[in-house]
């Protein structure tokens, strides 16, 4: 653990950027105040590497933008309403915000803004003590009226003004708690924990669009475990994310199964840890494919006689609520998509290891999967949680030569770009049709028996199109 003299060392060395001392100076200079705040100051500390730099000023958006102009390369103000400036100075990428003093009524999904007059009021109205700390420029003095240091230091979060007022004047507040606990490794101080309990359904304020970035960013952070535990164990997932909790389903002395809602959790680690071996680092299709696999399982559970459970068709049930929820979240469409495909193909494999797959079988895999393959050998394997090593190893080995046996094909048959033998003006030709479904119905017949045989040539191909027309 650092000390306190140590953090501060690590932030003055951190922050000797020439960029900070040329924005202090021009911004002091024109009679206006101006600290880095927030993120920047807490990474410093941490000797994390900051995306991009946040600044505090009490120059308003009009100010702001006429003194950044002749010193950047370009500005955005796209975020003037909310008094903010971006801009890129010497190869950064910055923000500058007129102090705030904004909140949202209960009702509003969007804060209504406040211009403030002073830095200490603006740090006051920041999600948590840990980004309530500032750096006045060009000075360079170390401001911290919420002990946000010594949080930092303890790796807890907690509110700089009472939790239930923090949290009421920006619900999200609770939802980027959880995601601090993850990319951070921080602990949610118990009263601010309580009031994220109590005030739960104050999120439903708060807009999808919001609600998908936040749980993105947290998706997306090194070990997302503790803070989907945070949005559990709070109650906030059963209002931004149901289907997370739903997985804990109850069981009796009778009826034993495998613990979904932890195999889960585990299957998304996994999950992770293999996409550097398929290069797919932070893939957000991926992290989300591997949290709604098994969401299908709670609605088609059923407790057989004899202790047995069954979860039939569950694969296709949780492809179905994955578009679902994924849609009610905003997301693209490219991502819905490519997650519900991949829910869907989630059990595919397991037959294999019974028993091996014909070529036809294995092409079938490459097909549907389609763009998403690589995501599908990642969440595949990372769906093996058993403690049995030997079922284990098995289904390694077993994947390990699927894999091979696709590359194999795919040298042999350009499986990535896989066709019929004949396209479809080659259909029209020799059918003697114009544009039509029946087209279609011959191209998919075509496309059957690639998959089935393989390529058969022109000239095969053609005999067999032929003798489909016939026999319709």
């Amino acid at each position: 653990m650092q000390s306190v003299a140590q953090a501060l060392e690590n932030l003055k060395r951190n922050t000797a950027h020439p960029l900070l001392s040329q924005l202090g100076e021009l911004f002091t200079r024109a009679g206006h105040e101006i600290a880095l705040v927030g993120g920047p100051v807490r990474d410093a500390i941490l000797g994390r590497a900051a995306p991009d730099l946040d600044f505090t000023t009490s120059a308003s958006p009009d100010q702001i933008l006429t003194l950044l102009k002749p010193i950047s390369q370009a500005t955005w103000d796209i975020g003037r309403e909310f008094g903010t400036i971006a801009a890129q100075i010497q190869g950064e990428q910055v923000e500058i915000t007129s102090y705030r003093a904004d909140s949202y009524d209960k009702e509003s999904r969007k804060p209504t803004v406040e211009f403030g007059d002073n830095l200490e009021d603006d740090l006051i109205r920041r999600d948590f003590t840990v980004n309530a700390m500032a750096l006045r420029l060009p000075a360079m003095t170390f401001v911290d009226p919420h002990q946000g240091l010594r949080d930092l230091l303890g790796k807890t979060l907690r509110t700089p003004t009472a939790p239930e007022i923090s949290f009421s004047d920006d619900p999200l507040r609770m939802m980027r708690g959880a995601r601090f606990t993850s990319q951070l490794g921080f602990e949610i101080e118990p009263l601010t924990f309580e009031a994220m309990c109590q005030m739960k359904d104050r999120i439903s304020i708060i807009s999808k669009e919001r609600i998908r970035d936040e749980l993105t960013k947290l998706l997306l952070s090194e070990n997302p475990t503790p803070g989907l535990e945070a949005l559990v164990d709070t109650g906030l997932a059963e209002l931004v994310l149901p289907e997370l909790p739903a997985l804990k389903l109850e069981m009796d002395e009778h009826h034993h199964h495998k613990d979904v809602y932890q195999h889960t959790l585990t299957v998304l680690s996994q999950a992770i840890d293999y996409e550097k071996d398929y290069g797919l680092e932070k893939n957000l299709v991926l992290r989300l494919a591997a949290l709604f696999h098994d969401i299908g399982k709670p609605a088609t559970r059923r407790l057989e006689l004899g202790g047995a459970v069954t979860f039939y068709h569950h694969d296709v049930v949780g492809a179905k609520l994955a578009k679902k929820r994924l849609t009610d979240l905003r997301f693209d469409n490219d991502t819905i998509k490519a997650v519900a495909r991949l829910v869907e193909l989630h059990l595919r494999f397991f037959g294999y290891s019974d028993q091996q797959w014909s070529d036809s079988a294995v092409r079938r895999y490459v097909r549907d999967a389609g763009q998403e393959l690589l995501q599908l050998h990642a969440l595949t394997r990372a769906d093996v949680t058993t403690r049995n090593q030997k079922k284990s190893d098995r289904l390694a080995h077993a994947y390990d030569d699927l894999e091979e046996r696709i590359k194999v094909l795919a040298q042999q048959e350009q499986l990535d770009a896989m066709r019929p033998d004949l396209d479809g003006a080659q259909i029209m030709q020799i059918l003697n049709i114009g544009p039509g479904p029946d087209v279609g119905k011959a191209y998919n017949f075509l496309m059957e028996l690639r998959l089935d045989e393989g390529s058969l040539g022109f000239d095969e191909a053609k005999k067999r199109l032929l003798v489909w027309q016939q026999s319709q």
